[in-house]
């Protein structure tokens, strides 16, 4: 994971109701980053969590440093992951932005590598090429996902083979001109930046990750949400 001397990652973490999960992740980034050298920075983005989370997220900024740990909260009925990282990326001061789940159900295990290795503009996680793959799922969410995937493949021949995962690297300026283009909420978000980024002609590096799924609390995938992704699908099916 070594990277350029000057380059710096901007970790974004969006939080709701993880306060178990929170202190172990962040523990997990700070020993990865310091271990390879890397300057960094976690901004934590709480939806206004009542168990607390933003409490736990301001004791490790007193542990790590403010220059580390940038706790930030956003309280909307609007919230979502392109809402944090919208309001996380004011506060960015990296030139690499990482972004993921605080529900460690991502390695923290960054990109920097196979980003250097092809100058990609983007590095995505995928759980559905080489060793990637998905642990702890039941049968319907796997079926669920794999058939989410199947049908983006085929109606928009995006050129990546994963496009519902939220772990990602992007060069920053590349992330904050995705963001200007994309409409997208909830679970569509991530597929429609992939889709723009191809649009765009940025390049997308993939990276072969084993998704694990939560430890503690519970997945917000629901009816709702599986209904919003086959509209903003056929949307962008329409639209690109």
């Amino acid at each position: 994971m070594a990277a350029d001397s000057g380059d710096k990652f901007s970790v974004l973490l969006p939080t709701y109701n993880e306060r178990e999960n929170l202190p172990l992740v962040v523990w997990l980034l700070v020993r990865t980053f310091r271990q390879s050298g890397n300057n960094f920075e976690i901004i934590i983005i709480d939806d206004g969590s009542p168990d607390g989370t933003q409490e736990i997220a301001e004791q490790l900024e007193k542990i790590y440093g403010s220059d580390k740990i940038i706790v930030r909260e956003i309280i909307s009925i609007l919230f979502s992951s392109g809402t944090a990282y919208i309001h996380g990326m004011k506060h960015a001061t990296g030139n690499f932005i990482v972004i993921m789940d605080a529900d460690l159900s991502h390695h923290v295990s960054l990109y920097s590598i196979k980003q250097k290795e092809g100058n990609f503009d983007i590095v995505s996680g995928t759980r559905y090429k080489g060793n990637g793959g998905v642990y702890g799922w039941d049968l319907k969410r796997k079926l669920i996902s794999r058939g989410a995937n199947f049908i983006t493949q085929v109606l928009l021949r995006p050129g990546a083979s994963d496009l519902t995962g939220s772990f990602r690297l992007y060069r920053k300026e590349v992330l904050q001109k995705l963001m200007e283009k994309c409409v997208s909420k909830g679970y569509v978000f991530q597929m429609e930046m992939i889709v723009r980024a191809r649009q765009l002609g940025y390049t997308i590096g993939e990276v072969p990750i084993s998704f694990v799924d939560r430890v503690y609390g519970e997945s917000k995938l629901g009816g709702n949400e599986i209904v919003s992704f086959l509209k903003g699908l056929l949307t962008l099916f329409a639209t690109t």
